[in-house]
């Protein structure tokens, strides 16, 4: 799912290749690493729309199907949910923080968090 964040996994894919029934896959997961898959997923896509916006070479559209979600509204609620604004205004302001940072670090601070939200998870697809 890191390397292939654009692709359109869903839950029963995701379980098949780890051996797993997908009920088993989804509660393994959130054990193993704190979150469902979708939200994993969705965190990674965020992460990288960041990076694309930051560029300011495509329009939010763009990067929304570049990083693999399907409709523009979903991709930017979600945005504006994990990031605190709308991709528009994060593309709009300047990104220039001063003295470059190894990219680790980069992705460490600049990684999407996830504030809690009282709505369960949308559906089984990713």
């Amino acid at each position: 799912m890191n390397r292939e964040y654009a692709e359109p996994w869903d839950m029963a894919t995701l379980a098949r290749t780890a051996l797993m029934s997908p009920g088993h896959f989804q509660r393994s997961f959130r054990e193993a690493f704190g979150e469902t898959p979708y939200t994993y997923l969705m965190t990674r896509r965020i992460e990288r729309a960041k990076a694309l916006l930051r560029r300011g070479d495509m329009t939010v559209t763009e990067v929304c199907f570049a990083v693999g979600c399907t409709s523009l509204g979903s991709f930017s609620s979600r945005f504006t949910e994990l990031v605190g604004e709308t991709p528009s205004a994060y593309r709009a302001r300047p990104h220039d923080h001063g003295a470059p940072i190894p990219s680790c670090v980069a992705r460490r601070l600049t990684r999407p968090a996830r504030h809690p939200n009282p709505e369960a998870e949308p559906g089984t697809r990713l």
